[in-house]
């Protein structure tokens, strides 16, 4: 959080700076180089670290699996849930901005204020083509050219491979990948440090051209990104009341004082000690819970597919980028694979190994990330609250239909 609240600084000081100063063109330019060269050192980490955390995310996931016939049931119903969360925010983000817009004049102005954006190429225009570039004739080729659908697909074929040799023979391997993974977090950590000088940066050459109708469309933005989270928050309850068959204000009670931990911490990882107590006075036996509540917080991330999709259909809407179908199934598969890549990363770290690939998939620029990151512990409240409610009513579903559980004390 103290993270969180320092490049937030750095927006809000930019954005000022921006704003008031008198218009400089070398000044301008001088925070362009300094924005540009911070964003450069993100973006030169993103690929080799989805790659190395996908094969390590994978690899941990089906270990779980294999641990017992309850985890293999809270791992499938996990999965299912993601690839569910994606297409919520597929079909509801796009209706929310046909609803309710960016201004047009403020979409121009925000596109003005970030120079040197460069939009990918567009993604496959029609079913054949979206076919057959799933599967890359080239891995390194699709690396170097940021195909990352392709990349990903192959990559996780990797992953689930290397899960089907001897632990003597896959386990070097996966350690190897996350020893890469690890080393990248180093040097993200490092960037990241300077991350209040190049948002405020970056900032400042949005606050010069496009005054104070940045901080509206800032949140616009939030609001937008937020209710992805909200939609998914609200199934917690009807999977709670119908799949675990608890009424509606036990859960309401239990759940009180998980929720001030989550919201007061933004870690799901520090409220599972609260989770287990709440869930055993709501009747689910310790042996189930104490298996399908730390195996939800170590891989299940329920709104990490809607909101990191919502968050490039947004930049999409801000730099008038047309997604087809096709675009949308690509970041729809994006988002519920690179999901369990972010495990226990830090709030800043999970936006952007998570979002980078969907919005390269769906041809959206990327570079508007570096600025949107600044105010991500602002929906990362709904992060938190949301995953939080849906492990607890995952456990209440597991606890209520797995045979295995029927059988525990």
């Amino acid at each position: 959080m103290v993270q969180g609240w320092r490049i937030l600084s750095g927006l809000a000081l930019g954005l000022v700076m921006g704003i008031v100063l008198p218009a400089s063109t070398s000044a301008q330019a001088l925070a362009s180089l300094i924005g540009g060269l911070w964003l450069d050192g993100l973006k030169m980490t993103i690929i080799p670290l989805v790659v190395a955390l996908l094969i390590v995310g994978i690899a941990g996931t089906a270990r779980s699996a294999r641990g017992s016939r309850l985890a293999l049931h809270a791992v499938l119903l996990f999965m299912l849930l993601l690839w569910f969360s994606a297409l919520i925010a597929a079909l509801l983000v796009p209706a929310v901005l046909n609803l309710w817009p960016l201004p047009p004049e403020t979409g121009a102005m925000l596109r003005a204020g970030l120079t040197g954006i460069e939009t990918p190429a567009e993604a496959a225009p029609d079913l054949a083509s979206f076919l057959r570039s799933v599967i890359p004739t080239n891995p390194i080729a699709a690396a170097a050219e940021n195909q990352l659908l392709p990349l990903i697909v192959f990559t996780g074929l990797f992953a689930i491979a290397l899960t089907r040799l001897p632990d003597e023979r896959g386990a070097p391997v996966v350690a190897f990948f996350a020893a890469i993974a690890d080393a990248l977090l180093v040097i993200i950590g490092w960037v990241l440090w300077l991350a209040p000088l190049g948002v405020a940066a970056l900032a400042y050459t949005l606050g010069a051209t496009v005054g104070a109708a940045a901080v509206g469309a800032l949140g616009h933005y939030i609001v937008v990104v937020s209710a992805a989270g909200v939609a998914i928050w609200a199934l917690a309850l009807p999977l709670a009341v119908l799949g675990g068959r608890v009424p509606a204000m036990a859960l309401m009670r239990a759940s009180g004082p998980v929720m001030a931990v989550a919201l007061s911490t933004q870690s799901s990882l520090a409220c599972l000690p609260s989770m287990l107590k709440a869930t055993e006075d709501l009747g689910v036996p310790p042996r189930v819970a104490k298996v399908t509540l730390p195996l939800a917080v170590a891989i299940f991330r329920v709104t990490g597919p809607a909101m990191n999709l919502a968050v490039a259909i947004y930049v999409a809407h801000w730099f008038d980028v047309e997604l087809t179908p096709m675009a949308l199934a690509a970041g729809v598969a994006v988002a519920a694979i690179t999901s369990i890549s972010s495990v226990s990363l830090p709030g800043q770290l999970s936006f952007l190994t998570s979002i980078t690939p969907i919005a390269l998939t769906m041809g959206v620029p990327i570079e508007p990330l570096a600025l949107l990151v600044a105010v991500e512990m602002l929906p990362d409240l709904v992060r938190t609250g949301s995953n939080v409610s849906m492990d607890m009513a995952t456990t209440l579903a597991l606890a209520r239909h797995s045979p295995e559980a029927e059988t525990a004390p």
